[in-house]
């Protein structure tokens, strides 16, 4: 199976994320967004895989979205992707990219789902223990 992770190794969860994905025996591509950001065609790609709107995908934490006001209900989506396209950090992460579908995996264990053969058990860098049962959500 072919898998991709836009990935932080910054942040917790994408960490777990990728993490998830290695445990259940997968070697995915691993792209650090922020050194490497999508281009605009594939970042619309995804948000239209995912099913949501862009506002979905926004980070507001450790972001300038305040200072951008990004929180203007008024802004289009075509607006809030060219603040993603010129700050990455506002793209929220890990997006997972699987022959299953693409998911923004936050928490992370909704990874799982997208995996041919999810690990059965997961401890998370918290201590948190993740049990998955091959059902999807």
């Amino acid at each position: 199976m072919k898998i991709q992770i836009y990935h932080n190794p910054k942040c917790g969860t994408s960490r777990n994320t990728l993490a998830m994905i290695v445990a259940s025996g997968e070697t995915p591509e691993v792209i650090e967004y922020l050194q490497t950001p999508p281009t605009r065609e594939r970042l619309v790609e995804l948000i239209a895989s995912m099913g949501i709107p862009a506002r979905a995908l926004l980070r507001q934490k450790g972001t300038p979205y305040d200072e951008l006001n990004l929180g203007d209900a008024s802004l289009t989506d075509e607006q809030l992707i060219d603040a993603m396209m010129e700050h990455p950090i506002l793209i929220n992460r890990p997006i997972v990219v699987t022959d299953k579908g693409v998911r923004l995996c936050r928490p992370s264990e909704l990874v799982l789902d997208l995996l041919a053969e999810p690990v059965k058990e997961f401890t998370k860098e918290d201590g948190e223990v993740v049990r998955h049962d091959g059902k999807e959500a």
